[in-house]
């Protein structure tokens, strides 16, 4: 199995880095025992300005073959914590690869939202991207403490 978040645009060297790659190491750490991978990272950049169809292209090319692909997306469902944990076991459980894309400061082009096979989203606001890339590793390294067992403080 392999897990890649593939995003629009460059993260910079800031707090939102700092807290991704710490919630990444986090979910490595954690995940190791469980059957889980290191999450791979493939930052996306139009440089020709073609908008959501060009990045959606883009992020296309990107797709590890056969890969699940959960798009993140403002209109998608909103799983509880323990419902994304349970789905990223079952992804594992298939030995499937999993891609998390995430689109651009428009968002992401309605023929790749569409060839998602989940689409998830963290809220019906709007996010910054690079926010959206900060709670998606929270939320894989929580996922991983709720499959190892760890206490759940909504449980």
């Amino acid at each position: 199995m392999k897990i890649v978040i593939a995003a629009v645009g460059r993260l910079r060297k800031g707090p939102e880095s700092a807290l991704i790659a710490d919630y990444l190491d986090r979910f490595a750490k954690t995940g190791r025992g469980l059957g889980l991978p290191p999450v791979q990272i493939l930052e996306i950049e139009d440089k020709r300005g073609g908008g959501m169809a060009a990045e959606a292209e883009l992020l296309a090319r990107a797709l590890p073959d056969g890969a699940a692909v959960v798009a993140l997306d403002e209109r998608g469902q909103q799983p509880t914590s323990p419902e994304f944990a349970a789905r990223l076991a079952s992804y594992r459980d298939q030995a499937r690869d999993l891609c998390f894309v995430i689109g651009g400061a428009d968002g992401i082009d309605a023929a790749l939202r569409e060839r998602a096979d989940w689409q998830i989203s963290f809220s019906r606001m709007v996010w910054p991207h690079m926010l959206a890339r900060v709670m998606l590793a929270e939320q894989l390294y929580r996922a991983s403490t709720i499959l190892a067992g760890g206490p759940y403080h909504r449980e």
